[in-house]
């Protein structure tokens, strides 16, 4: 599949924190969920170059966020709501890990999921992430569990 990644607009922030809903647990994951979330993602100078709007032929269907420390990347991502639970995780996924290494040349690549997520976390695990941990974190109004994941690049 040809993913197109492009930075972030300010229209394409606006249009995933307004449009982008999950369901039932999940949406948990709206941007709008959490104030400090929401106001990095619409913030043209927060988003900075670490948002990236990715698209699949003409459909904007995800976005990814880079954050590059010496060495690593930490990975954020966002699959359009009605596009999760279809098998198209992995190979979503694995283009932005594709890009990451391509763009920071990264030992490893690194993400935060919520413990409850076990759907996220099997992805994961699929695509070669190792568990290195868990905390807990205040966001979205209480207080949540979240397990810290590596993926070693050139593996």
């Amino acid at each position: 599949m040809n993913y197109i990644f492009s930075k972030m607009s300010q229209k394409q922030a606006e249009n995933i924190a307004s449009n982008w809903h999950y369901e039932g647990k999940y949406s948990f994951y709206d941007i709008a969920a959490d104030e400090e979330d929401l106001a990095e993602f619409l913030a043209p100078q927060e988003r900075g170059e670490k948002y990236f709007s990715v698209r699949l032929d003409e459909e904007e269907i995800g976005f990814f966020c880079f954050e590059y420390e010496t060495g690593s990347v930490e990975i954020g991502l966002g699959m359009k709501p009605e596009l999760t639970g279809r098998g198209l995780g992995l190979d979503f996924l694995k283009s932005g890990l594709n890009y990451a290494i391509s763009k920071y040349n990264p030992e490893n690549i690194t993400l935060s999921v919520a413990t409850f997520n076990e759907r996220a976390i099997k992805l994961y695990i699929k695509a070669g992430f190792e568990t290195t941990g868990t905390f807990m974190q205040d966001t979205n109004g209480s207080r949540f569990e979240f397990m810290r994941m590596r993926y070693v690049c050139g593996k």
